[in-house]
């Protein structure tokens, strides 16, 4: 028989997995579920990375055809995604814990306002033009910090790529996506594996929310017609708002 928690943990993963099919924004949903179960907070970052990483993988696999050809500056793209989502999940596991949950509330507000803007984000000015090797390079190190951000904690990881990439490839959406989420996905599993080989991982809570996320997900790409994303992101906003007040009082107060 499933207990509660367990049954708590499989419904959060469906919502979070239904929630990054329709509109982003997983991970205001799933971390402070595992946070409730009383989880530490770098072991719940830790749990929520492992559950929630296959929407981008999947979202790669889907729409693979949008993807450029391998040339050298997605290689250093991708290099720089495994070494800095490495760096930052290293950096979590060695920081205090109180070093961590200090800027929590903060990080959770930061990821619901770049949810908030996601959809100027995703829609660049139509009257940027593609720019110079200058961008390309000042694009390689804003995402080197991103991925370290993403290995580290992640929430809006998939929204901040977005913004990087629109510097140089202004005008083609779907293959700004297709490479995020690629990189998103490189970044994830650089840092999984490396919290797995460190043990770092508490799969009893873990594996019943990455079963409903994929479950979710897999929901979400039928739902996605019919589920209106403004409902669906303005759940997301309230929660990750009401996140935000709660661990304020809860970390600063």
């Amino acid at each position: 028989m499933i207990d509660w928690t367990t049954a708590i943990l499989i419904l959060a993963g469906v919502v979070g997995g239904i929630v990054n099919a329709v509109a982003g924004g997983a991970t205001l949903i799933t971390f402070p579920v595992l946070l409730a179960t009383g989880l530490p907070p770098v072991a719940a970052n830790i749990s929520n990375a492992i559950a929630v990483s296959p929407g981008h993988l999947l979202a790669v696999i889907a729409d693979r055809r949008s993807l450029p050809a391998l040339d050298c500056h997605l290689s250093l793209l991708l290099l720089l995604s495994a070494l800095g989502g490495l760096a930052g999940a290293g950096l979590l596991l060695i920081i205090p814990e109180r070093a961590f949950t200090m800027p929590i509330p903060a990080l959770i507000a930061g990821a619901t306002l770049l949810f908030a803007l996601a959809p100027r984000i995703a829609r660049p000015a139509d009257s940027r033009e593609r720019r110079d090797h200058g961008t390309k390079r000042r694009e390689a190190g804003l995402l080197a910090l991103t991925a370290i951000y993403g290995g580290f904690f992640g929430a809006g990881l998939g929204i901040i790529l977005t913004a990087i990439l629109s510097l140089s490839e202004p005008h083609d959406i779907r293959r700004i996506k297709a490479v995020k989420n690629l990189l998103a996905s490189t970044v994830a599993i650089a840092a999984n594996l490396f919290f797995l080989l460190r043990g770092a991982v508490h799969w009893p809570l873990a594996l019943p929310m990455l079963l409903g996320a994929i479950a979710g997900g897999y929901a979400g790409g039928h739902l996605v017609r019919v589920l209106p994303a403004n409902v669906v992101r303005g759940v997301v906003l309230t929660a990750g708002a009401v996140m935000s007040i709660v661990y304020a009082f809860k970390y600063w107060i």
